[in-house]
């Protein structure tokens, strides 16, 4: 390939040199480093291609590929082999490739279905035109119903849901009506029940965290053979965040061969595909639009990327992201070194705008705390991790035969972490951090944070349809920590009003439980009371000793004011359930850019 190159006049042999320099260690061909490098386009990396294998290829003027074996070779097959069943001529089927390097490799499953085939070469851009021009609306079917039926919530019944509400409503209205001391005190034991077991675990989380040393992060200079990593970006309605997106993915350092970004948008987003097209992309970043349906939601939009995905692990940023810029090599470093259950690395947040307003603040200790202590403690816990959302990375191979993300769950993040421990494979809590916005105002922090508590819900609901089965799949242990995750999260907001008025008693007032129940009791209950916010305050001040956090402890006790937001959040979560169950409320970006930078950090235990 080099020397055709040479022979075109279209490379220098400094170029081709560098070049082949870089090709050493790592799996990318070297016409894709040519091309990451802007050393030749797209047109003459193909007529070498043409000189060096001794064959035409396919440009957009020529006759379309025949659907029919196309659906021979199946559709998801052809994308992952990048291989495009052209035409059959007598007893030889030709075939476009997009990798030629690799047609021999995958002969031997072609002649299988076609007999002879002879190859002849396409650009990937234009195989993966062809090939959604052709079946389009069944890649879009299969992104949106990839997780099996069993564990997936688009067959849940909100009908069974609504009926199941209903009826505990009227028990407990009639529960109210009959017994109201009596009613009054099973919900209020329910909830310090709750409120009991949380705490506990917390505390085992925050342990595990700082008492248990984290062994030293390997470098990735061991790898024999760095990967490609394939990142992908959802963007919906987000025109003003493009610019500084591409400038913060511009600012890794992993090598740009290597490097294949997706920026996912929704085909009818006009004003966001209208601000990517004004900026002149590098190779190593595509557009990927999704097809449109009436599902919009950030899992159908991954599953449709993921199959024009390049890398063998495969990452999740949000549009406001701003990573580290070396944490691509501490990604790969973990995956190496990791065992072979391990299927996700999942990354820290942190914001870049903490210090808005109040509810930035407390926002800002809240995720302090869940990434720093009780995460990684969870972690070292054995317990199932419920991942984040974002700076998500995963073995691709694992991650399609799990059938990738549940297109219907609002918090598909949650639920994959769940359905990852029910197959046998872990999480790692890798301390490199990525900074994104925080939702600083009220009314769309409890808008987001009521799409978490549907999520939350339809989770629990369906991995408990079958509670025996998820019992043997995680255990006693973890299956206990699910149920304290969700069940218990969702019981702590929707009953918090009743602990709320336990404070009358300390304005002097009396309490509708005061005659029912022995001083000793209400003794016990001022000890859990007090016990939950030393350990909320503790682990926050914990969590924010981090450089960059200097001074945020000051606004600890503005989480008393912080967390009873989530109690509106969790009633409209209820509704939407009945309602809306698949519906994405989502959160709008770009309103602080995050230019400002700050230190590395370091995570609870390193």
């Amino acid at each position: 390939m080099g020397e055709i190159l040479r022979d075109m006049g279209v490379l220098s042999a400094e170029q081709l040199m560098q070049a082949l320099r870089l090709q050493q260690g790592q799996v990318g061909l070297l016409g894709d480093i040519l091309l990451a490098h802007g050393w030749i386009d797209q047109d003459t990396l193909m007529r070498a291609l043409s000189r060096q294998y001794d064959t035409p290829f396919m440009t957009i003027e020529d006759p379309p590929p025949d659907p029919r074996l196309l659906d021979r070779l199946g559709v998801r097959q052809a994308l992952v082999m990048g291989c495009l069943p052209w035409r059959g001529v007598g007893d030889v089927t030709v075939v476009s490739c997009a990798r030629p390097a690799e047609f021999d490799q995958h002969r031997a499953t072609l002649e299988a279905v076609f007999g002879r085939v002879v190859m002849v070469l396409i650009s990937e851009a234009h195989l993966h035109a062809r090939v959604l021009d052709m079946r389009r609306s069944r890649l879009r079917l299969w992104a949106e119903t990839c997780v099996a039926d069993d564990e997936s919530c688009r067959i849940l019944q909100n009908q069974w849901f609504s009926r199941s509400l209903i009826a505990v409503s009227l028990v407990v209205l009639l529960g109210a009506i009959l017994a109201p001391v009596g009613m009054l005190m099973a919900l209020t034991g329910l909830v310090v029940v709750a409120l009991s077991v949380s705490t506990f675990l917390k505390l085992l989380a925050a342990f595990a965290t700082l008492l248990r040393p984290r062994p030293p992060e390997p470098h990735d200079t061991a790898v024999p053979r760095r990967p490609i990593v394939s990142i992908m970006v959802p963007l919906f309605r987000e025109p003003a965040v493009v610019p500084r997106l591409i400038d913060r993915l511009a600012r890794l350092t992993w090598p740009r061969e290597l490097t294949d970004i997706l920026l996912v948008v929704e085909e009818n987003d006009h004003a966001t595909r209208a601000a990517l097209e004004r900026i002149s992309l590098p190779r190593w970043i595509r557009v990927i639009p999704v097809p449109d349906a009436k599902l919009k939601t950030k899992p159908r939009a991954l599953n449709f990327a993921m199959m024009f995905a390049r890398g063998s692990i495969i990452g999740v940023y949000d549009a406001e992201d701003a990573p580290e810029a070396d944490q691509i090599h501490r990604v790969v470093g973990a995956f190496q070194t990791g065992p072979d259950n391990l299927a996700c690395v999942q990354g820290v947040l942190d914001f870049y705008n903490p210090r808005v307003n109040w509810v930035s603040r407390c926002f800002t200790i809240e995720y302090a705390t869940w990434f720093r202590i009780i995460l990684p403690g969870m972690e070292r816990l054995g317990l199932a991790v419920p991942l984040g959302g974002t700076t998500l990375f995963f073995r691709r191979d694992i991650l399609e035969k799990l059938g990738g993300w549940d297109a219907h769950n609002v918090t598909e993040d949650a639920d994959l972490g769940i359905r990852l421990a029910r197959h046998g494979y872990v999480t790692h809590l890798l301390p490199t951090v990525t900074f994104e916005e925080a939702n600083c105002h009220i009314l769309p922090w409890i808008r987001q944070r009521s799409r978490w508590l549907k999520g939350y819900a339809v989770t629990w609901m369906v991995h408990m349809r079958q509670p025996r089965l998820l019992w043997r799949q995680l255990g006693p242990w973890r299956f206990f920590g699910v149920q304290v995750l969700f069940l218990g999260t969702l019981v702590q907001f929707m009953l918090a009003p009743l602990l709320w008025t336990f404070w009358l008693m300390l304005l002097g007032l009396g309490h509708p439980l005061q005659d029912s129940l022995p001083g000793t009791l209400f003794l016990g209950l001022g000890v859990v009371f007090l016990t939950a916010e030393a350990t909320s305050i503790g682990l926050g001040a914990t969590a924010l000793r981090a450089r960059h956090h200097a001074g945020l402890w000051r606004w600890l006790p503005a989480l008393h004011a912080y967390f009873p937001l989530a109690v509106l959040a969790v009633y409209k979560a209820l509704w939407e359930l009945v309602s809306a169950p698949f519906y994405w409320d989502k959160t709008s970006h770009g309103k602080y850019d995050g230019t400002q930078t700050a230190p590395r950090i370091h995570v609870g235990g390193e």
